[in-house]
């Protein structure tokens, strides 16, 4: 009967190492004559001290284990061995004449995960060996493979966050040649975000989503993007459109991430007082994120020079921004971007124009 157990290759390496632990040569020798025409290599300890000291320099990947020995015993043998990090799933079968039933609960609760009682029959030690070997190899196979699937989804999750911010910079590309408003005014919303309470994910989303905010800019014809002076009413319609156009480019995924862009990208230029575009929202009918983000725009934009217009100082941006709390601006929101503003001057330390260049602006 023993010898239809032979170890499950496909599962279990070559040669997996047990740890026999036991006071009595007479039960040592039985179970080494056995398992060691299983496949198996064995280590041997007469006592609980010996087996700690043995696990230290060559871990196993199963232990058999006396309770009642000399010195420590076999529960606090294991509970020993199951401080050492490397041994923590390593499967420790008790092998004792204890059975009464809190010798049982006595043995789990130590870190033991079978139970044999003295006398044993040497071909349950076999097939419980090798059971509890296959499920220690499934469970290792398993976290290797979740620790390989990890990886890749970090990396891709990397891999779609930069094509993410590239495409943003491609929005701001023929009008901000250092992309640097896009990561101004990113960052930006991500600390007024966390100012406001919302949550660490959703503001790590917000600073990815807030981004593509003028994404529909790619479809606004040069002659009236780059336009030094101001719009005329037919051009400022145009320009209006921006807002749709990145709504509609971003539209339609099951991504969370697109999904807060594309809503950002039609309601940034909606007013607190409903006299923005496209749909005239009203106070709290302006999605939350769109209305740090238009904070966080417009500051930023104030502070930058253009062909038409010279930089505005922080400190005026700032009083600009508390003016129009309550007409353009979440008055509660201006409120908690006052309370953040030596953070946002921060930012736009870590940012400048002249000291940054596209390639610097696509890190993080």
């Amino acid at each position: 009967m023993a010898e239809n157990h032979k170890i499950n290759i496909n599962i279990i390496p070559e040669a997996p190492k047990l740890l026999l632990v036991d006071d009595n040569i007479n039960n040592l020798g039985v179970l080494q004559n056995s398992l060691r025409g299983k496949g198996y290599s064995l280590q041997v300890a007469l006592n609980g001290e010996k087996a700690v000291d043995l696990v230290s320099i060559n871990p196993p990947h199963l232990i058999l284990l006396d309770v009642m020995m000399p010195g420590i015993d076999g529960f606090e043998t294991c509970s020993q061995l199951k401080q050492i990090a490397e041994l923590k799933y390593v499967p420790v079968i008790f092998l004792t004449a204890k059975n009464e039933t809190k010798d049982l609960v006595k043995g789990f609760s130590s870190g033991g995960i079978d139970y044999l009682t003295k006398p044993f029959d040497i071909d349950e030690v076999e097939v419980r060996v090798r059971t509890h070997l296959e499920l220690y190899f499934e469970r290792q196979l398993r976290q290797k493979h979740e620790a390989q699937l990890h990886i890749a989804n970090e990396e891709l999750k990397k891999t779609n966050l930069e094509v993410i911010e590239r495409l943003a910079r491609a929005s701001e590309y023929r009008d901000d040649q250092t992309g640097l408003h896009v990561k101004r005014m990113s960052h930006f919303s991500r600390a007024l975000g966390r100012a406001y309470g919302l949550g660490s994910e959703e503001c790590e989303m917000l600073f990815f989503a807030a981004s593509m905010h003028d994404l529909g800019k790619i479809g606004i014809p040069d002659n009236i993007l780059l336009k030094p002076g101001s719009f005329n009413c037919e051009e400022r319609e145009i320009m209006k459109t921006h807002t749709e156009i990145g709504a509609n480019i971003l539209s339609g995924s099951s991504s969370k991430l697109l999904k807060m862009a594309a809503l950002i990208a039609l309601t940034h230029q909606e007013k607190w007082d409903g006299t923005g575009y496209p749909k005239g929202l009203k106070g709290e009918e302006i999605p939350v994120w769109s209305r740090i983000v238009a904070i966080s725009d417009v500051f930023d934009a104030l502070t930058m020079e253009r062909p038409y217009k010279k930089a505005w100082s922080a400190e005026d941006a700032l009083v600009k921004i508390k003016n129009d709390s309550g007409s353009h601006f979440d008055p509660e929101l201006v409120n908690c971007f006052s309370g953040i503003y030596s953070e946002i001057l921060a930012i736009r330390e870590n940012y400048k124009d002249s000291t940054n260049t596209v390639e610097t602006v696509l890190q993080d």
